[in-house]
C-alpha cells in the first residue's frame, strides 16, 4: 500500500509547449517536480499512483493544452492471465538468462542502446543520446532502482547483451522506466517479453501491479500497451479496469 506523504510543500514547474512525439499536430507540456531527500522513494510512490512518472531526480506527467490523450497504465499482475500468445512469446525467449544489476551505466548498455535508437527511435528526442547522457538517466536517482539484463545463454551469441530495462521499485509494485533491446531479434517481440517477465518478477516479489508508464489510444507507438489484460488506467484520479469502449 502506498504510505502518505505531504505533497503540500512541493513545487510544481511547468514546462514550455514542444511537439508532442506521439501525436502528429498536437502540442506537448509537461508538470514536474524534483525528486530528491531523504524521502524521495516516498514521495516516488505517491507521485506514480497519482499518474507521474521518473526521469532521473524529476517526477513529470502531461500537462497539455486542450488534450488529455496521456493515460497512465497498470497491469494487477495476480489477475494477469498468461494466454496462448503471452506463452509463446516466453518459451520463444526461454534461452535467455536474466540478471539484476545496479543502476550503474556500461558501454555495453549504451552500445545495445544506440542500435535500438538507431533502429526504433532515428528521429526521436533521444537519438543524440551520448554516453555521458546515458549514465546520467541510469544513475541519477535518489529513488530505489535497477537495471535488468537479458543475456543469450547458448550458441553463437552466448553470453551477449540482447535486452535491458531500467526498473524502478516502489511500495506495491515495479516501474519500468525505459527498455531497450538488439533490433536485429525482432522475431523474440523482446519489448513485448521484458513486460512479461517484469509481471513474473513482480509477481514473485509480492508486489500487486506493474507500472507500464502512458498509454495513448490513436498511437501505434503506444498500442501494444492496451494488450495486456487485465489492465488497469488512471481516469479521474481514479485507477478503473480498462474496457474498450471507454475509447
Amino acid at each position: 500500500m502506498t504510505k502518505p506523504f505531504p505533497t503540500k510543500n512541493l513545487r510544481f514547474f511547468l514546462t514550455a509547449p514542444s511537439p508532442c512525439p506521439y501525436l502528429p499536430g498536437k502540442r506537448e507540456r509537461k508538470v514536474f517536480t524534483a525528486l530528491d531527500g531523504l524521502d524521495a522513494s516516498s514521495l516516488h510512490d505517491v507521485l506514480t499512483n497519482a499518474g507521474f512518472r521518473r526521469s532521473q531526480n524529476i517526477a513529470y506527467r502531461p500537462s497539455c493544452d486542450a488534450c488529455e490523450a496521456c493515460v497512465s497504465a497498470r497491469v494487477p499482475v495476480e489477475r494477469f492471465e498468461f494466454t496462448r500468445r503471452w506463452r509463446k512469446i516466453m518459451t520463444k525467449n526461454a534461452d535467455l538468462t536474466r540478471a539484476l544489476r545496479p543502476a550503474e551505466a556500461t558501454q555495453e548498455q549504451f552500445r545495445l542502446l544506440r542500435r535500438y535508437l538507431n533502429s526504433r527511435h532515428a528521429e526521436g528526442g533521444m537519438a543524440d543520446m551520448s554516453f555521458s547522457d546515458y549514465g546520467a538517466m541510469v544513475e541519477e536517482t535518489a529513488v530505489r532502482t535497477h537495471i535488468v539484463e537479458y543475456r543469450h545463454s547458448a550458441g553463437p551469441k552466448k553470453g551477449d547483451l540482447t535486452a535491458a530495462a531500467l526498473v524502478d521499485v516502489l511500495g506495491d509494485g515495479l516501474s519500468l522506466v525505459y527498455s531497450f533491446f538488439d533490433p536485429e531479434e525482432s522475431k523474440r517481440s523482446l519489448g513485448i517479453y521484458s513486460i512479461l517477465d517484469h509481471i513474473q518478477q513482480a509477481r514473485a516479489a509480492g508486489f500487486t501491479h506493474l507500472y507500464l508508464g502512458y498509454w495513448i489510444p490513436g498511437s501505434e507507438k503506444m498500442d501494444y500497451k492496451a494488450h495486456f489484460r487485465p489492465l488497469e488506467l488512471l481516469l479521474g484520479g481514479e485507477w478503473r479496469p480498462y474496457t474498450p469502449v471507454e475509447f
